[in-house]
């Protein structure tokens, strides 16, 4: 054996079932076996992997067991003469294996490799090739130094940031993401350490493989998208507290005495640094939005009172209490209207700003109305604040969106226009499958990817992708990855990296498209509108259908139970449906799309029951799955359960 590929999921399944259709491809030419170990997913993996990829040999563990735990289960297992440690959020080109197995075949020396990688916008990912992390190269990266002078071989050392991205060197450190893992080494240097629960590990091993004496390279003659999962999750603070933790067990592992002092020095006063930026940073990101209300409203107030005074009445008729005490209980009632109006969540709906401005001003008047007549100054004057509230608001929210400002963008439902790249089928499939999620999409048209492609749908070929997307202004590109392989996808990406534009990639006979630059960046994935039927709240209104029934028919069974064939069936399901073993109504069973579906219990009835009278076929049946999960409601399965009774004492 070749390869052995062990890939650890954890509650990723859309960009799993992407990695394993690339991974599959990229082993036709080299013996390959393939293990994905997942750590207790909740997200339908487990039901994924056997029915979908029954090649791979599957680990289902019963609890998370970290990276390093799970990584080791399947390395113990692996035959391969190469181990790959593999992320699920990632896209590897179809030569991708067999370059990198040439090139450590040509190369005795090397214990470990890692290739380059790329973002869904096909950006560079500096975490490709790093440097150890001593003392010092932590402190220039904890406070910002190696950012500022990336090019420097001093400040630069974390991600080696001074060496040529698109040549080969040796590095300290290979990224987890991918890594290639010479057998032999392994059995020399042991295992992963399974101290370290997450982060760390890879740094670990790296450092461990070069103490061997065996070297760690950077390969770039492949490439390989990584969606990235961290990126939303590193201003959190959790991520703070395990991360250095874990640079913490890596220090006191391997350095000695003062060093390890130090470092851990470091380490203590980064964990508390982060934690007091990441916990500013929020108190900021929450309060700054209000703060800039508070200015501009009173900055209003400033002109407003002398220009009424000197309209109506005469200068110096407004006492400076006014100015100093009611004008800010005022703006009060109008930024707490604003708050639970909604007018402060992200992106920023300018008509929740309105109504909370509204609701502040109504408020205010009706306290105005209850107060004792020396403190009520203006009505007029609350009326004119009222109005330059929300002309101000809206004005500077309009501008600042304009320029682009961070935290201000609008809830603007911009239509997308879409370009899909694929042979005419496959790109019809995509379209559909666009149509059906909650997405605003035009679709442009569709690219060729050969000759074959025909048809006034095409706008042109994929060698013209750049002029494409240019003068038909398109927002986001789809590949179709049944049709294009992933060599071509990123080179693709890597090309148009200058433009604007996003990248997401449909698998095949798949119901998810992916991109574009983060596992947990929301937007990023487009699936089927099914969350309707997966929501806690309609999953509390399914249960409560189902006991409500099950004693309903329990109640009525010696009355009704003479109407069924099957009468020790029907009260079965009963007391299966009321324990929660099953649902009075669940999917069409033997459904390809099933599997890509909110899981449910096995159900008695099914949605076909409505049509009792016609012959479905697989795509029929498919298509009413789809619409039961995406639309539930509650009287639709009292409709199945009315129309489709006789069947209550159907067994599976």
């Amino acid at each position: 054996m070749e390869l052995s590929v062990i890939i650890v999921n954890y509650n990723v399944k859309h960009f799993l079932e992407q990695c394993l259709h690339s991974v599959l491809k990229a082993s036709k030419n080299i013996s390959t076996e393939i293990f994905v170990v997942d750590n207790n997913s909740v997200d339908g993996s487990v039901q994924l992997i056997p029915e979908k990829f029954p090649e791979v040999e599957f680990i289902a563990n019963k609890k998370n067991l970290g990276f390093s735990k799970a990584n080791n289960q399947a390395i113990k297992k692996a035959k391969g003469k190469y181990i790959l440690l593999l992320n699920p959020d990632t896209v590897v080109e179809e030569d991708t294996f067999e370059k990198v197995i040439e090139f450590m075949d040509l190369h005795a020396d090397a214990g470990g490799l890692g290739v380059k990688m790329i973002d869904g916008k096909g950006n560079f990912l500096p975490e490709s090739k790093r440097g150890l992390p001593t003392p010092w190269v932590a402190f220039y990266k904890m406070f910002g130094l190696s950012g500022l002078f990336p090019k420097s071989k001093r400040f630069g050392k974390y991600h080696l940031s001074f060496l040529d991205e698109n040549k080969i060197h040796e590095v300290d450190v290979l990224a987890g993401a991918f890594m290639l893992l010479r057998k032999t080494v392994l059995d020399k240097i042991g295992l992963l350490d399974e101290t370290f629960f997450m982060y760390g590990e890879d740094i670990d091993l790296s450092y461990r493989i070069t103490k061997a004496g065996f070297k760690n390279y950077y390969f770039p003659k492949t490439t390989i998208i990584h969606y990235k999962g961290e990126s939303t999750k590193k201003g959190s603070l959790n991520y703070v507290k395990v991360f250095y933790n874990a640079m913490n067990i890596f220090a006191r592992k391997h350095f000695s005495g003062g060093k390890a002092d130090i470092f851990s020095l470091f380490i203590h006063f980064a964990i508390y640094f982060r934690a007091f930026i990441s916990i500013t940073g929020r108190i900021f990101n929450k309060i700054y939005t209000p703060l800039f209300d508070v200015v501009f409203i009173y900055i209003g107030f400033l002109f407003l009172t002398p220009f009424w005074e000197n309209f109506k009445f005469e200068p110096g008729h407004y006492p400076p209490e006014f100015l100093r005490f009611v004008v800010p209980i005022y703006i009060i009632f109008w930024i707490l209207g604003i708050l639970f109006s909604g007018g402060y969540k992200k992106p920023i709906n300018l008509l929740k700003i309105i109504r909370g401005l509204i609701w502040g001003s109504v408020a205010i008047l009706l306290v105005y109305s209850l107060v004792d007549i020396q403190f009520r100054f203006s009505r007029a004057l609350i009326l004119l604040g009222s109005l330059w509230s929300v002309t101000v608001l809206i004005f500077y929210r309009l501008v600042f969106h304009w320029l682009k400002f961070n935290g201000f963008r609008l809830d603007i439902k911009k239509t997308k226009k879409i370009a899909i790249v694929g042979h005419s089928s496959e790109a019809a499939r995509i379209q559909k499958l666009l149509e059906q999620t909650q997405i605003r999409s035009e679709i442009a048209g569709f690219v060729a990817i050969d000759k074959t492609d025909r048809g006034q749908n095409y706008i042109g070929q994929l060698s013209q992708l750049k002029e494409i997307l240019s003068i038909n202004r398109i927002d986001e590109v789809v590949f179709c990855a049944e049709n294009i392989s992933s060599a071509e996808i990123i080179k693709s990406m890597l090309d148009l990296t200058q433009l604007n534009v996003d990248y997401k990639i449909a698998p095949p006979e798949s119901v998810s498209i992916i991109g574009s630059n983060s596992i947990h960046t929301a937007g990023d994935l487009y699936v089927l509108n099914l969350n309707t039927i997966s929501k806690a709240s309609n999953k509390r209104k399914k249960r409560f259908f189902d006991i409500t029934f099950s004693l309903a028919f329990f109640v009525l069974s010696p009355v009704i139970i003479w109407f069924f064939k099957k009468k020790s069936s029907f009260i079965r399901n009963i007391f299966k449906t009321l324990g929660g073993k099953k649902t009075w109504v669940g999917y069409i069973s033997g459904s390809e799309t099933n599997k890509m579906l909110p899981e449910l219990k096995p159900g008695v009835l099914n949605p076909g029951d409505i049509f009792s009278d016609l012959k479905l076929d697989a795509e029929k049946e498919k298509q009413l799955n789809v619409l039961y999960a995406k639309d539930y409601s509650i009287l639709t399965d009292a409709e199945i359960v009315l129309k489709g009774w006789k069947n209550l004492d159907r067994q599976k």
